[in-house]
């Protein structure tokens, strides 16, 4: 088959630039990136769209075509939508509709034919792919990584402060996208059960999509990369990143200690992944602080501990929160915090702590799915999780544990959870040993794709089953001949807040 990915945000480059330097270059663009190659191994043709930027601060994404190494059925697609340099996601709606869509049907023209099926990413992939099928009948799966209520939700949004959310983050248009998305798919694609009949049931997806109806949902959750995490794969630089470790923990860490197990987190400093809730469990726990370090990784923040340098607004705000802590319970010569770049370091890190016996933890308020405990448990650590969201699913079948779950609110609990692995070898080793089967057995890309490519086959057989019966118009919101997006505030919060508001 021949498959089109719709995600023009961010963007893709053979280097995976600025994948931990820039918001929109996250997670969503791991995922398309390793689904696309692994439907390339299988033999599939597979294009990633997405937008041309030509700007010299961003100068690799100013070529029409890229590729991949040894990926000759993949191609990065890029196309031009408004203008030439960067735009944060929220800016782009208005030239996706304008431009990029336009664009894209006029490529396939002169290529001769479209793909066979699109799958959409994101709100904004999701409203191109309903256009494309409009206007072209290419049938689509939307997959959203995160739907816009569940953003409003966690940054308090009131009738009081709904405009000035809005008009930063412009969340009247991603409304619009993902309920015309998630009405015209011709399938929804979850991570998880939980994705499904909480977040796509919120109030304000009301009458766009039926979360009960089993046609119009696939539960495909995302992979691991063994190539890089895997207990045995090697990075080029592996021994490296085992002297840098050493280097920080030499740097952080006091003399008589540096040999211990690591609790170790990796995550961007922010507060919903709640590393004060780590460090606080840590602070209180005598035990493990005589059986363990704790070792945080950033992204790019190499001294976090001391010094702000690099550090955004709310990491400065997170790092003083974490200090106050360190310096109230004397914490200083137990904790470490480095920075490591790119997955291959990480996985690299990963290992060498694991030789030690140390622990993976990830204490979020809510993680979605929670990918980054998998890759940790396919590099051989135990992991200790927050029980809030997707991991409840991936590291818990029935009363069979991979994993450790434990309450994010309760520094207690989170302590408890640790405990209960680090110091015992025979717990550590069963739950390392369950943690890497577990990713082995379904959460690597290969499974993902074959999970994509199965809906994607049923879609192109027959492209109307399932659809619903009644279809949101696409022009149901705007007035225009063509969409312009935007929604006034007092409709957008109606659809956030209901009537009443």
């Amino acid at each position: 088959m021949h498959i089109g990915f719709l995600n023009p945000q961010g963007n893709f480059d053979p280097q995976d630039s600025y994948w931990a330097e820039h918001p929109d270059f996250g997670g969503q663009l791991v995922y398309v990136k390793q689904v696309a190659l692994a439907m390339g191994e299988m033999g599939h043709k597979v294009d990633i769209l997405t937008r041309q930027i030509v700007d010299p601060e961003w100068p690799e994404f100013a070529e029409p075509f890229d590729t991949y190494p040894s990926a000759p059925n993949v191609r990065i697609v890029r196309l031009p939508a408004g203008p030439d340099q960067f735009l944060r996601k929220e800016l782009l709606w208005p030239h996706l509709v304008r431009d990029w869509v336009p664009n894209i049907l006029e490529f396939y023209r002169d290529e001769g034919g479209p793909p066979d099926a699109m799958t959409t990413h994101y709100g904004d992939g999701g409203l191109c792919g309903v256009l494309i099928e409009n206007e072209a009948g290419i049938p689509f799966t939307f997959t959203a990584h995160s739907l816009g209520a569940q953003k409003m939700d966690k940054l308090d949004v009131s009738p009081d402060n709904l405009k000035e959310r809005d008009e930063h983050y412009h969340f009247g248009r991603r409304f619009v996208a993902e309920r015309l998305s998630m009405n015209r798919s011709a399938v929804n694609i979850t991570s998880t059960q939980q994705e499904r009949f909480e977040q796509y049931n919120h109030y304000a997806y009301r009458g766009a999509v039926d979360v009960d109806d089993d046609h119009r949902f696939a539960v495909i959750p995302p992979g691991v990369n063994l190539s890089i995490f895997g207990v045995d794969a090697r990075s080029q630089d592996e021994a490296a990143v085992q002297d840098r470790v050493r280097e920080r923990l030499a740097r952080d860490i006091a003399e008589e200690r540096r040999g211990l197990p690591a609790i170790a987190a990796s995550s961007r400093l922010d507060p919903k992944k709640n590393h004060l809730g780590l460090v606080q469990a840590f602070a209180q726990s005598e035990k493990l602080q005589n059986l363990a370090n704790l070792v945080i990784v950033t992204g790019a923040l190499d001294d976090p501990l001391r010094e702000d340098a690099g550090a955004g607004a709310i990491e400065r705000e997170t790092l003083a929160q974490i200090r106050s802590v360190v310096a109230e319970n004397d914490l200083g010569g137990k904790i470490s915090a480095f920075a490591l770049q790119g997955q291959p370091a990480l996985a690299a890190a990963y290992r060498f702590l694991a030789g030690r016996g140390s622990v993976f933890a990830l204490t979020a308020h809510y993680e979605p799915f929670g990918l980054a405990p998998l890759e940790a448990a396919a590099a051989g650590l135990p992991v200790v999780v927050t029980q809030n969201g997707g991991p409840s699913e991936s590291l818990r079948d029935d009363d069979r544990e991979y994993g450790v779950l434990v309450d994010p609110a309760d520094p207690t609990d989170i302590a408890g959870g640790l405990e209960r692995v680090i110091g015992d070898s025979e717990v550590w080793e069963t739950f390392a040993r369950r943690g890497r089967q577990r990713v082995q057995d379904r959460y690597t890309w290969e499974r993902t794709a074959e999970r994509y490519l199965a809906q994607i086959g049923r879609i192109v057989a027959d492209p109307v089953a399932g659809r619903p019966d009644e279809l949101l118009p696409i022009h149901s919101y705007f007035q225009d001949p063509r969409p312009q997006v935007d929604i006034p505030t007092s409709q957008l919060s109606e659809l956030y807040f209901g009537s009443e508001s």
